[in-house]
């Protein structure tokens, strides 16, 4: 194929095909370059000035997330953020969206989406020890639906478990709005010696550009402008956007990059993956960072496919590559390290003084511009905002559910695929491989030991867009504050955060207004429990056929348990243990399960969060757990507290005898900032004591498996056994 010249692009406008605007590519023609830019440059600029690399539409709302605290080491802008944990450690954790790749190729979109997220966390330094993830996708009523979602759980495990890495945690969720956009959100966990720290830089003149791991191929190549795009039925076929994953050339990347920051720091300077964009994002950000040039030779690069051009070359996002920059006396130390591992590394060009990022090709300059105008030089936009006609009209609407039979709507919302058991998805994932593990999936927070210490971390990703959509500014601090409580009802104190921001369509005010007010929630509640947000992403344009997402933010969370002895889980421990609600309960229906299952939909304003509540319930359960007064420990969200008295007996098919005020319909409510707990009647007066306020005991835990409760409207007893098969077998019997 001949290249179009420059003179051919812009008559053409061949630029908006690959996502510049008109406006954009004469602020590069006109103020950047003053000239016209030719094939591989437009394509360097069309990628880097993606919403997916630059973040143009977003930097504003991103500005007002917390991103300090004591611990922070390294925030926003590197791979992945760090956060100190004592004793010389430290935990490096990122999330990242495939959402677009997944829903063209669900298998290889998923599993290249881990594995990116875990070279973010190895290009650190960090030793990445487990996975998480965040699933949303259309309801399980069709073949092509339950095809994608298998595809996306096996390429989510085929490549983790290739790997030997740990999927200690996730949540899937099941909504009409993600049938052609499902969300594919992945997270990653690491640890890191503080000293083994490395930027993503490359610093210094005359310093070397070394490209290490597999050979670059003609695979996702304008993946950054297609994940910076809408589908419709016309344009989301783009396969060749997909990149192809191989874990096993990932695990000797990994094992290398890891031990030679270990053991030959000095060698090193930066090192940086390509992700999104691949070799142009990687090199020019850490020129960029490091305000140097960039000479790069691609005629050294190794390709697995013949005739490539500068242009394939620089844009590819095949998978397992990496960049380092190296002092020169000890490239000879490094190519040959690499080699040991069987992995390709070769020296691609050079750090020069002039600050321009010039690329060679078949002996030929086919790129000569500022570094800094694919970083810094990108348009910021201020977009409009309207607030949606929807959230004022329904504002004042308050569903309340009708229970003619308290089993029946029990029984029925056990088998909501939003409430249902997911084991029929994650035993696909190895949890326990290194043995690390000490909380699998199912309870609130996977939990891993840390060697060698009495120390864990405790992880969660949560996003319930339901109320998001509701009210943003609310729903944001839900998700937060939902994360939260995972991790303080595991024995943890949250400590950061990571997000994906998942929204549709930025250029309309009203997904803006979406975005920005879910932000400023998201904001205040990480500012109330002193919780950085210190890595994440932002995936716009989530639309098929102009219908957008929910907004959909997923927060994953960290949180630190300094003695394995308060590790919490949710499960009921044994009969006689008494059991407590820690909180109040209003009736809170609107975005509910219980509202979505009887009418189909959801409507209707959310009470505002009371933050001083919810940090002092949380603050409570942290001290209780501290004092050894907690046998087990549930937060109360979806499904409310019938549901958490559910999941909590199911583990060892126990029952329980309860007696409350509340009506029949609040057992289902999803009141926030409340807590299921139990307690040995040993120490019952001692956990009252400290408690004091916001609690009601309710009953006890039953050797036999049944349900006796007694409500403000009725007493009835649930069959628990048959409780437990509707929980365990609804999304087995769906995916049939």
């Amino acid at each position: 194929m001949t290249e179009p010249t420059a003179k051919q692009i812009q008559d053409s406008k061949l630029y908006q095909q690959w996502g510049l605007s008109d406006s954009e590519y004469k602020l590069i023609c006109e103020k950047i370059l003053h000239r016209l830019p030719n094939y591989t440059e437009t394509g360097l600029y069309s990628v880097m000035w993606s919403e997916h690399c630059s973040y143009k539409n977003s930097k504003k709302v991103l500005r007002k997330m917390p991103n300090k605290s004591d611990r922070v080491l390294a925030g926003p802008g590197e791979d992945a953020g760090i956060l100190d944990i004592g004793d010389g450690q430290a935990v490096v954790f990122k999330a990242e969206s495939h959402n677009h790749p997944s829903a063209v190729e669900p298998y290889q979109g998923a599993a290249t989406g881990v594995g990116g997220i875990i070279r973010d966390i190895f290009s650190m330094g960090a030793q990445p020890f487990a996975l998480l993830n965040s699933l949303k996708f259309g309801p399980l009523k069709d073949g092509q639906t339950k095809h994608l979602v298998n595809e996306v759980v096996a390429g989510i495990g085929g490549y983790g478990n290739c790997i030997g890495l740990p999927t200690v945690g996730g949540e899937i969720s099941f909504e009409n709005c993600y049938e052609n956009n499902p969300l594919v959100n992945a997270m990653c966990v690491g640890l890191l010696n503080k000293t083994d720290f490395k930027h993503g830089t490359a610093s210094g003149k005359g310093n070397l550009i070394v490209y290490v791991g597999a050979k670059t191929g003609r695979d996702g190549i304008h993946g950054a402008t297609f994940a910076s795009d809408e589908f419709t039925d016309t344009k989301n076929k783009q396969r060749s956007a997909v990149q192809v994953g191989n874990p096993f050339i990932e695990k000797l990347l990994m094992d290398a990059c890891v031990e030679i920051i270990e053991k030959h720091p000095n060698w090193i300077l930066g090192i940086q993956d390509m992700g999104a964009a691949g070799l142009v994002s990687s090199t020019a950000e850490m020129a960029s960072k490091a305000d140097s040039g960039l000479i790069l030779n691609l005629d050294n690069v190794p390709q697995r496919e013949t005739e490539m051009s500068a242009y394939e070359m620089m844009l590819s996002e095949s998978q397992e590559r990496m960049v380092l920059c190296v002092k020169p006396q000890f490239k000879d130390n490094v190519l040959a390290f690499f080699k040991n591992f069987e992995l390709d590394a070769v020296v691609i060009g050079q750090v020069t003084g002039d600050k321009q990022y010039k690329i060679y090709h078949r002996d030929e300059l086919v790129t000569d511009i500022p570094v800094r105008s694919l970083t810094e030089d990108v348009p910021e936009y201020d977009r409009p905002e309207v607030e949606p006609k929807r959230i004022a009209q329904d504002r004042d609407y308050h569903f309340v559910p009708k229970i003619d039979s308290l089993i029946d709507t029990w029984q029925a919302l056990l088998k909501q695929p939003n409430i249902a058991s997911k084991k029929h998805f994650y035993q696909t994932y190895d949890s326990q491989v290194k043995a690390d593990t000490l909380v699998q999936p199912g309870s609130d927070a996977g939990v891993t030991r840390i060697r060698g210490t009495k120390k864990a971390i405790a992880m969660t990703n949560d996003s319930n867009s339901k109320y998001v959509y509701l009210d943003p500014y609310v729903g944001g601090q839900i998700t937060v504050m939902e994360a939260a409580r995972n991790i303080v009802a595991s024995g943890a104190e949250p400590i950061g955060v990571t997000d994906c921001l998942n929204y549709g369509n930025p250029e309309n005010p009203e997904v803006f207004w979406e975005l920005d007010k879910s932000v400023e929630g998201i904001a205040s509640a990480c500012e109330k429990i002193n919780t950085p947000v210190i890595s994440g992403n932002v995936s716009l344009y989530n639309e098929y056929n102009d219908e957008a997402i929910y907004p959909s933010p997923m927060i994953g969370m960290v949180g630190l348990i300094d003695d394995v002895k308060k590790v919490t889980t949710i499960a009921f421990k044994e009969a006689g243990d008494l059991i407590y609600l820690l909180g109040n309960t209003f009736n809170d229906f609107n975005g509910s399960e219980i509202q979505l299952q009887q009418t189909g939909s959801i409507k209707g304003g959310l009470r505002p969060l009371d933050l001083n509540e919810e940090r002092l319930h949380q603050d409570l359960i942290r001290q209780a757990i501290n004092q050894g007064l907690v046998a087990s420990c549930h937060d109360l969200s979806e499904g409310g507290l019938a549901v958490a008295l559910s999941e909590s007996a199911f583990d060892k098919q126990l029952g329980f005898e309860i007696e409350t005020d509340l009506t029949s319909a609040q057992m289902f409510s999803e009141t926030q900032s409340r807590f299921l707990v139990t307690v040995k009647p040993e120490d019952k007066t001692n956990f009252e004591n400290l408690v004091l306020r916001d609690f009601q005991y309710l009953g006890q835990v039953t050797e036999d498996s049944t349900f006796k409760v007694t409500t403000k409207d009725e007493t009835v007893s649930i069959n628990g056994k048959e409780a437990s098969n509707n929980w365990k077998e609804a999304i087995a019997c769906l995916m049939k």
